[in-house]
């Protein structure tokens, strides 16, 4: 048996601690290893989310040429990992188990659990969720923000669901990752939590909420108001019954996936006035999220008069789940958790870098 062979099969008949020693022990005598191993677990894992996918769209998604793919897939499929059709790649039973066995040590020797539990002792959050790499820097990033993100919608998924999703390019990436959700359900619903920013309508969060429930297999309802309202508007529109009734199902919501944003550049997107700039400026804003503005000790500064989901609504017993991630957001999530609801933080490793760097 060759030297693959047997490092498969050693990975199929052991587990835990003992793969986290082999794997140690396979660094020292060969230095480059891990690097190896790291690129094709990405490849495994992010087959295990997007199967089928063909050759081409896994490589976009890599941010791997198409000819280095090529290599990578042809060995993982003479290993018996990779089942090629006509529907695109996916895993075998094998690589499924892989991915299952690889994952936990490929976490802990790259540091990141470790990182994990000192993030979240740092923001006292129950779970953190981190990935590879600094979204700033590399915009794939963002994706692998929102597969991990995707696997956390899926653990908390409970019998009967409503999830309240808001909008942002990071909320975006994960619905672009949203797969069909495993998990037994009777009720999948999306909601919108929030109405629309007026920016690009990807990133709205109507348009990430159906598109979500339509990658999930689920159903969704919309809310068709503007984010921001005059009086005289916000109290017409809080007397229409449509909109009761998805306020209704937004505040019934057993889980609500949002973002974290830098509070000027959410200011400057909301295209708001000259007197809340210079109050975000003057009072040093670094954060928000659901319209309100944040201090650097969680202090709310400004609120946006909005319909829908509010940042109070979040302390409660449904699950929250914050998705940010950069280093260029590092201040921002840290000012949020301050006063913050109990939530999973799902981010990248520049964020927590940066986060932690002080501590």
């Amino acid at each position: 048996m060759t030297y693959v062979g047997h490092f498969k099969t050693a990975f199929e008949s052991i587990e835990g601690d003992a793969v986290e020693h082999l794997l140690d022990l396979q660094t020292k005598l060969i230095p480059d290893v891990l690097d190896i191993m790291s690129s094709r677990y990405r490849i495994l894992q992010s087959l295990h989310f997007l199967q089928p996918i063909g050759r081409r769209s896994l490589s976009s998604h890599l941010g791997m040429t198409e000819r280095v793919l090529r290599g990578e897939v042809t060995f993982l499929s003479r290993q018996g990992l990779i089942q090629m059709a006509s529907s695109g790649m996916y895993l075998t039973e094998q690589g499924e188990g892989l991915v299952r066995k690889l994952g936990k040590a490929m976490e802990d020797i790259s540091g990141l659990k470790e990182m994990e539990k000192k993030l979240e002792r740092c923001l006292g959050v129950p779970r953190a969720v981190i990935v590879s790499g600094d979204s700033d820097q590399f915009k794939l990033v963002r994706n692998e923000i929102g597969l991990a993100c995707v696997k956390e919608i899926e653990r908390c998924l409970e019998e009967d669901n409503i999830i309240a999703v808001t909008g942002g390019s990071t909320l975006a990436a994960v619905a672009e990752m949203m797969h069909p959700l495993r998990k037994p359900h009777r009720q999948l619903l999306f909601v919108s939590a929030r109405g629309g920013l007026g920016e690009e309508a990807e990133n709205q969060a109507n348009s990430i909420c159906a598109k979500m429930a339509e990658k999930a297999e689920g159903h969704y309802h919309l809310l068709h108001v503007p984010d921001q309202l005059s009086d005289d508007s916000y109290h017409s529109l809080m007397e229409e019954p449509s909109i009761h009734r998805i306020l209704d199902l937004v505040h019934s919501a057993t889980m609500v996936v949002h973002g974290i944003g830098s509070a000027r550049t959410m200011a400057l997107r909301r295209h708001s006035g000259v007197e809340v700039l210079r109050q975000v400026d003057t009072e040093h804003a670094v954060a928000e999220a659901f319209g309100y503005f944040f201090d650097r000790t969680g202090r709310v500064i400004h609120k946006v008069q909005t319909i829908g989901l509010q940042w109070e609504d979040l302390f409660g017993a449904r699950s929250v789940i914050a998705v940010a991630g950069g280093k260029s957001k590092a201040e921002a999530i840290k000012a949020y958790f301050k006063r913050g609801p109990d939530s999973v933080l799902v981010t990248d490793e520049g964020a927590a870098q940066e986060i932690l760097k002080n501590i």
